[in-house]
């Protein structure tokens, strides 16, 4: 190096004071101030707020190494060309990733018929070739927008709003990914395969990499759109052109991560919900998954009936319908189906304690749902004035997770709940010789928050490990399924 060259390592943080050079910035780290490759370097989110600081401490001059106003904003200008040119960058390398899976092994494996079934092709690639497809126009938008000649003018912002939904497909390629590197870890067992996806690499003369490190780029891809406009957004004055559509985008950007976590922590949860309803005896009707998703309350209810008989039942509150059970007498680990109840059609009603004209009886800690036409009331009373709260407000969350699922385009696909069915009647008639069971004692109240206060927070840096995990808090394990499985029969 030089002796105006400023040595770093990986990890270090280099205060930016000159940027108008595209190649060299001048910078200080804890050392010395001097030049080094802006290359070398990525962009923080506050660098503004750095270099605004180091323009105003006290005791440093406006030589050099100061900032004047004007060369603040040609500063700026510089670092949005620079956020610019990455993005164009990482873009067209990525759709260069895209066709080498797609070209390099896809293909390949296809003419081999002997060595993989379509099934397993399915599994390892998922729907990464409607990625490529995808990707390809989006980079085509991009480049319309892009200004090759002054990149910070570029408005690519309306590229990402005109996309957003098409981002959805991402969804699909995150969830199977787990399966697709158990399927692939399976066959590396065997010498020919790594021969074969060596062989690929090569004739398609792809970067040094193994193949489950390019299946990784997508899933690595779609954390890094909301990094890179919030980035961009820093740089983006307010008088800039792409200024509001740069900001819509990152939101739209952060929503469509929350809309990928949301829909793997669903997927989680129907294999659980689908082993629930093969524990529980006597299941009539259609499957619990066919119009749910997610289990949001349960607990012990007395049921008043139009006879004003009272029936003491177990019930089980998931999106779009609410199920009632009853506990065998001698084991109470298991329950019976005793029908259910479509909450789409049905409204809460909260009823004050004392004599209820339409039963004629004394009633406390009780609440209704009635029909929408009218015809038809359920009555339910708790055992403690607390209990009656959480079931209430566990009825107003149902409703506000069921449109908000509808406004985010939450759904299951029909493969997913069949194979989820599949999979627990398979292991349900393996493993039923020891009786029924599977059905957990009431557990506690559990504190849901509705979804929009589960939106991811977008971090600052992304560990590459962490794969699944788009900013996503972890939820608290819920006691439900820890009892469940302690009792199901079907647990080794």
């Amino acid at each position: 190096m030089d002796d105006q060259e400023l040595g770093f390592k990986a990890g270090d943080v280099i205060q930016v004071l000159e940027a108008s050079n595209k190649d060299w910035w001048w910078g200080r780290n804890e050392d010395k101030e001097a030049w080094f490759p802006a290359s070398f370097v990525r962009l923080r989110v506050n660098q503004e707020e750095l270099v605004e600081h180091s323009s105003s401490s006290p005791g440093e001059g406006q030589g050099e190494a100061g900032t004047t106003p004007h060369k603040l904003v040609e500063s700026k200008q510089q670092m949005r060309t620079n956020v610019i040119q990455e993005i164009m960058n990482t873009e067209r390398v990525y759709i260069k990733h895209l066709k080498d899976i797609c070209e390099g092994y896809i293909r390949q494996c296809r003419k081999h018929t002997g060595m993989f079934t379509v099934a397993q092709l399915t599994t390892i690639f998922g729907n990464i070739e409607d990625i490529y497809k995808f990707q390809r126009k989006f980079l085509k938008d991009l480049e319309k927008q892009y200004n090759k000649e002054e990149p910070h003018l570029s408005e690519i912002g309306c590229c990402f709003l005109q996309h957003q939904e098409g981002f959805a497909i991402y969804s699909e390629y995150c969830n199977n990914h787990p399966g697709a590197c158990a399927e692939l870890a399976g066959l590396m067992k065997q010498g020919r395969y790594r021969h074969f996806f060596e062989a690929c690499r090569l004739l398609q003369q792809m970067i040094d990499i193994a193949i489950d490190g390019f299946l990784l780029t997508p899933v690595q891809k779609i954390c890094k759109y909301p990094l890179q406009l919030a980035e961009l957004l820093k740089y983006t004055t307010q008088e800039h052109g792409d200024y509001s559509n740069i900001k819509a985008a990152y939101e739209a950007m952060k929503n469509v991560a929350c809309l990928i976590n949301e829909r793997k922590r669903r997927l989680e949860s129907i294999d659980k919900i689908a082993r629930w309803q093969v524990s529980i005896v006597g299941w009539e009707g259609q499957d619990i998954l066919d119009r749910s998703s997610e289990l949001i309350h349960s607990g012990e209810l007395t049921r008043i009936t139009r006879q004003g008989k009272s029936q003491q039942r177990t019930f089980f509150l998931f999106d779009h319908q609410l199920v009632a059970c009853k506990k065998d007498l001698l084991r109470r680990d298991v329950l019976y189906y005793r029908g259910r109840i479509d909450m789409d059609h049905v409204e809460l009603a909260d009823l004050d304690d004392g004599r209820d004209p339409s039963c004629s009886l004394t009633l406390k800690n009780a609440f209704k749902l009635v029909s929408s036409a009218g015809d038809e009331m359920h009555l339910f009373c708790a055992k403690k004035p607390e209990d009656k709260v959480r079931w209430l407000q566990a009825c107003r969350d149902e409703r506000r997770r069921v449109q908000e699922d509808r406004e985010m385009g939450m759904e299951i696909s029909e493969n997913q709940k069949k194979l989820a069915m599949l999979n627990a009647q398979k292991a349900g008639h393996g493993k039923s010789k020891a009786g029924y069971g599977g059905c957990p004692t009431t557990p506690p109240h559990q504190n849901l928050h509705p979804l929009q206060q589960r939106h991811v927070t977008v971090p600052t840096s992304l560990p590459q490990q962490q794969v699944f995990a788009l900013a996503e808090p972890k939820r608290k394990p819920s006691l439900f399924w820890h009892t469940f499985n302690k009792f199901t029969p079907f647990k080794k």
